[in-house]
């Protein structure tokens, strides 16, 4: 019985973030005017269509043990350089093949990342802020003018509609989290990954081939940036060299939020949905409530500060809930030993 009140224990700790949602979304609907209506419902997924796919990419380095800032400029680069790439070369060139291209940017960029820091050892940290600052300086350098009169192909991912006037962008973020919990809790690659994160030595020791799947892990989240890229080009009509400003950060919050650490070997992609609803949620009701944009940074910073928080709180309830659990199990054997010994 205690068994089943430890794994209830877990189960709540680990999906806190849909009780909070719950809380959010009823406060909400009794003080928020429009808030509870079914336009509104879909205008929240699609604007954090983009975001949910950063979230995504960077809860899969997290779980791997990393971190990767330079997502929020890859969503611009990736795409940007693909349609002046494409331009160069030939104005009929395909939208697949803009698509393709913008993916495989991504993936490059995604690759790169991978490589210095599991060969030369560098910190995910400072590796991935640097990428950052020079993909965001190629962009404003290359980009200085938005870029327009796109391809309807290559922007139909991000602004066309399907039944019930839901966006596409709504129902390709969906189904990419879908593929990833697949991924993640039914693959091989999902539990080396896992491991990976929780810990590399015994992992190594094992037989995983760490630093592939941490090269992997990067690879995916470059390849989910631009991704992200597509649907922003998409919903703005247009390629701006600010795309993605400040998302990186909120990307991190968003799956901290949904339970992925930073210690790493944690986290699930149905709390990084979690994360990412929450995130739009907050961003809805502040719109829908005028608030000051000044006072939106600042509360935006503060729910950071939470996911933080948050974060260090479940991990030492996680580690009492357990301690208490191995406490109990080593008293009964030592009771059972006096017994026998009696």
């Amino acid at each position: 019985m205690s068994g089943v009140k430890r794994e209830l224990q877990l189960i709540v700790l680990d999906n806190l973030i849909w009780v909070m949602i719950i809380f959010l979304v009823f406060i909400n609907s009794i003080f928020v005017q429009n808030f509870f209506t079914y336009h509104n419902i879909i205008n929240i997924f699609y604007h954090s269509s983009s975001l949910g796919l950063l979230v995504l990419a960077q809860g899969i380095v997290l779980i791997a043990g990393k971190l990767d800032l330079s997502i929020e400029s890859t969503l611009a680069f990736a795409p940007g350089i693909a349609i002046l790439l494409c331009r160069a070369l030939s104005p009929e060139i395909s939208p697949v093949i803009q698509i393709a291209i913008t993916l495989i940017i991504g993936m490059i960029i995604g690759l790169i990342n991978g490589m210095l820091i599991t060969k030369l050892k560098m910190n995910p940290l400072l590796e991935t802020l640097s990428a950052n600052i020079i993909l965001r300086g190629l962009v404003l350098f290359l980009i200085p003018f938005s870029i327009t009169k796109l391809s309807p192909g290559y922007t139909f991912a991000g602004s066309a509609k399907t039944f019930g006037n839901v966006q596409v962008a709504v129902l390709i973020m969906f189904c990419i989290f879908l593929i990833f919990m697949f991924i993640m809790h039914r693959t091989r690659f999902g539990r080396f990954l896992i491991a990976t994160g929780g810990n590399p030595r015994a992992s190594y020791i094992a037989g995983i081939n760490v630093n592939k799947m941490i090269i992997y892990s990067f690879i995916i989240s470059g390849v989910l940036a631009a991704s992200a890229g597509i649907l922003t080009t998409g919903r703005q009509g247009l390629i701006s060299n600010q795309m993605g400003a400040n998302l990186g950060i909120m990307s991190l919050a968003g799956a901290i939020l949904g339970g992925v650490t930073f210690e790493g070997g944690r986290g699930t992609v149905f709390g990084m949905l979690g994360g990412v609803v929450l995130l739009g949620l907050f961003d809805n009701f502040l719109n829908l409530l005028a608030v000051n944009v000044f006072l939106i940074a600042m509360i935006k910073g503060t729910l950071i500060l939470f996911a933080i928080i948050m974060d260090s709180v479940k991990t030492n309830i996680r580690i009492s809930i357990l301690e208490k659990e191995k406490l109990k199990i080593l008293t009964e054997k030592m009771q059972k030993s006096i017994r026998h010994g009696m």
